[in-house]
Parts: C-alpha cells; structure tokens; sequence
C-alpha cells in the first residue's frame, strides 16, 4: 500500500488518468457498428478491436503479471493479426475486466514495489516506469481510438464537452 504523499498522489493519478482513457475508448464505442471496430483503414494499421486486444495484452503483461506477480501468458503477435471474433460488447467487456484488475494492482503497489527494477518484455524497469508506460501507452490508443472513430462517423467525440478550455493558468 501507498506510504507517503508522493507515492499516494502518483497512484491516485495513474489511476484517474487510465479511468480517463476507458470513458474516452466507452464513449468511442458507442458511436461504432459491430463492422466498425474492425474496420482497417489499410494493411498497415490496427483496427480499434486490435488496438483493444493489444491494450489488453500490454496492460496485462506490465501490470497484471510484472507488478502483480501472475504469469506472463501474452501472445503480441494475435493483438494484431486478429480480424474478428469478438463484438463490441466482448471487447469492452475484456477491457473493464483487465483495467479493473490493473487499477487494483495499481493501487496496492508498496513504495519498495515501485522502486524496484524488474525485466518487462524485455526492458529493464522499475515498477514507476511501468506505471508511467502503461498510463502513456494506453492513452496513445485511446487517442488513436478517438481519431478513428472521428473519421469513421464524421463527429466530435465531446470529451470536453462543457468545459472552457481557454482558461489561463492563475
């Protein structure tokens, strides 16, 4: 568990920001048909639903397995040759379930814990640099997510809906 404020804020952050990323990647969803989440838009990218299975496996195998101590079974390679098999529902379903158990080892990550350098898919990292990846790495999908869903249905996602962003800093 948490020690210091430092160590607290860090994690309550980490934590906000990749329940940010899932709103954002729901909201996306619910724009989308069934066809849409594995819509390429060439060879050369991922359709949302490889990005969601990719998510999954690279949540899991820095969180779930590395901080939280369970095996690491991921299989990168069919995050992306994947082409269906799953429905929106499914996917979404299997994000909540790894984000909910990562959120959770998240948060009961001791100081020792988050100090401590250990090999992750082959980097040498200590659990902080592998909260800060997975918060990133997740975000950057979820803005690829966003921008594909934008293209696909022609509309503003409202993310910021209500807010005055021009705000100055005080």
């Amino acid at each position: 568990m948490p020690e210091n404020n430092f160590t607290k804020e860090f994690i309550a952050q980490s934590v906000y920001r990749i329940e940010k990323s899932s709103e954002r990647i729901e909201k996306s969803f619910l724009l989308l048909e069934e066809e849409e989440v594995w819509k390429r838009p060439n060879e050369a990218s991922n359709s949302i639903g490889n990005l969601v299975l990719h998510l999954c496996g690279n949540i899991t195998q820095y969180v779930i397995s590395s901080l939280g101590g369970k095996p690491d079974n991921r299989q990168r390679d069919l995050e992306f040759s994947t082409k269906s098999g799953f429905t929106k529902e499914e996917l979404l379903t299997k994000l909540r379930l790894v984000v909910k158990e990562a959120t959770e080892v998240i948060q009961q990550t001791s100081e020792e814990e988050l100090i401590r350098v250990r090999s992750v898919q082959g980097f040498d990292i200590s659990g902080i640099a592998i909260v800060i990846h997975v918060v990133e790495h997740y975000s950057y999908h979820t803005g690829q997510i966003a921008f594909w869903t934008k293209l696909l249905k022609d509309k503003d996602l409202g993310f910021y809906a209500g807010l005055d962003l021009n705000k100055k800093n005080k």
